[in-house]
């Protein structure tokens, strides 16, 4: 159980250093709240919460990984700009980007549509 709770400690720990230095997880957890809020203003049904959680939760994940290969990437280069670690971390923006885009195109579908519905 110790070592269970190391680990929660130190997820925890990389989520609050993540919260610290990276805007766009920022970004995202703002964008998380108003899906939440309008999520409950429009009483969705349990799938369509389903839908919603993972999309957030898709979306946090790959800033998340992102993060952890730009740090990755930025220590191994030593402030150098080497070429596979420009296109890993380059790759790594992209993976967020397309999570981004899909969560949009889904907060579109489940959010915005029918919140345009409900006030017309």
């Amino acid at each position: 159980m110790k070592g269970f709770i190391k680990s929660l400690r130190y997820a925890f720990h990389g989520l609050s250093s993540a919260l610290k230095t990276e805007r766009n997880l920022r970004i995202h957890i703002i964008a998380m709240f108003l899906a939440l809020v309008l999520g409950f203003y429009l009483k969705l049904s349990i799938t369509e919460w389903g839908i919603i959680i993972l999309t957030i939760g898709f979306v946090l994940v790959a800033e998340l990984f992102n993060t952890a290969i730009e740090r990755l990437g930025d220590d191994a280069a030593n402030g150098s700009q080497k070429k596979l670690i420009k296109q890993a971390k380059d790759t790594a923006a992209a993976g967020v980007l397309l999570s981004a885009i899909t969560a949009t195109i889904i907060g579109i579908m489940f959010l915005v549509i029918p919140f345009i519905q409900s006030i017309l």
